[in-house]
């Protein structure tokens, strides 16, 4: 199968850039310790970054689902959707990730998880209520591409020092502007509460923007056809600015992990958003559809399906529709 070639190169490149990313964001922490309280706070810094580093490769995804008030979802509540899930995953040549459903109006979802066999994808209630299923299987099998590459074990190693970098350079402003011994002074301080984050940011979106192109490019692989990828993004796209969601905002150190941004951009997140330009995005997908076969009429089984699953007819999860919400998919599932 044509998504499986490359699959150890694509996990030599993911351990390396991980490696890198963390050498930086461990300088940057140690460069934080320096500024705060000489050797002595670079010494401690290094140690701190070395077991944050440590603490990030083991829990760093549970803490990510935790964050965002993630709810594992089983087979026996959604079947179908999990048999979608299942499809994707076999032509990807990856272990069935673990599903969770985040409660949240903003249509979004992200992987998370050191390794494909402890991945997990969270998928937002309100992606489920609005997409019809080939898009939903467009959005699932970009999630898959990140899993495949190793990116989430970059993603959420990249959110657990980000968010520590901004915390550490807040309390310095706090509290190591009282240090008459340090060498920066005040005014010192003050660009290292500005500096430090930005440059934690920064890395993220070094690796962030290249990432979302190559899992959008594989996406459409394994999905079988770029298109319903395509309109899942645009229409991912317009719900990000129709909705907040408030656990994004409180914790913008994660926003590199949702397959669009989530952040309104209110704070100028989008000034320096880890994400290509979304129209961008499908430019190049519809570029790539145009090199590949017509994409299957409506109704038609999908690639990803395998034997249709025993459910009832209608999207698995119409529980989660509003009042005046969509209703069964005329997906290629249905």
């Amino acid at each position: 199968m044509g998504t499986r070639g490359g699959r150890g190169n694509s996990t030599v490149s993911g351990i390396a850039r991980t490696a890198v990313l963390m050498a930086g964001l461990t300088a940057l922490f140690v460069g934080i310790g320096a500024a705060l309280g000489g050797g002595r706070g670079m010494v401690v810094a290094f140690l701190l970054a070395a077991g944050l580093n440590l603490f990030s490769w083991w829990n760093s995804d549970r803490m990510v689902l935790r964050m965002h008030n993630a709810r594992p979802i089983g087979p026996a509540e959604e079947p179908r959707l999990h048999a979608m899930v299942a499809g994707l995953a076999r032509r990807a040549g990856l272990p069935m990730p673990a599903l969770y459903v985040i409660d949240e109006s903003q249509p979004n979802a992200f992987a998370t998880g050191r390794s494909p066999d402890r991945a997990a994808v969270a998928v937002n209630t309100g992606l489920l209520t609005m997409m019809p299923e080939e898009e939903v299987a467009g959005v699932i099998a970009h999630e898959l591409a990140h899993i495949r590459n190793r990116d989430t074990l970059i993603m959420t190693v990249t959110a657990t020092m980000a968010g520590a970098i901004g915390m550490i350079a807040r309390l310095g402003g706090l509290f190591g502007g009282r240090d008459r011994n340090n060498p920066f002074g005040a005014v010192g301080m003050l660009l290292m509460i500005v500096v430090a984050p930005l440059a934690a940011m920064l890395v993220q979106m070094a690796i962030s923007r290249a990432r979302e192109y190559e899992a959008d490019r594989l996406g459409a692989e394994i999905a079988g056809h770029p298109r319903g990828l395509a309109n899942a993004l645009q229409r991912l796209e317009s719900g990000r600015h129709a909705f907040v969601n408030a656990a994004a905002e409180a914790n913008p150190a994660s926003a590199h992990l949702f397959i669009v941004n989530p952040l309104s951009g209110a704070r100028m997140d989008n000034l320096f958003s880890t994400h290509p330009a979304t129209e961008n995005r499908v430019r190049a997908l519809m570029a790539l559809a145009g090199g590949m076969p017509a994409a299957p009429a409506g109704g038609a089984r999908g690639p990803w399906t395998g034997p249709a699953p025993r459910a009832p007819a209608g999207r698995p999860w119409d529980r989660f529709t509003r009042r005046g919400g969509r209703g069964p998919g005329t997906g290629p599932w249905a």
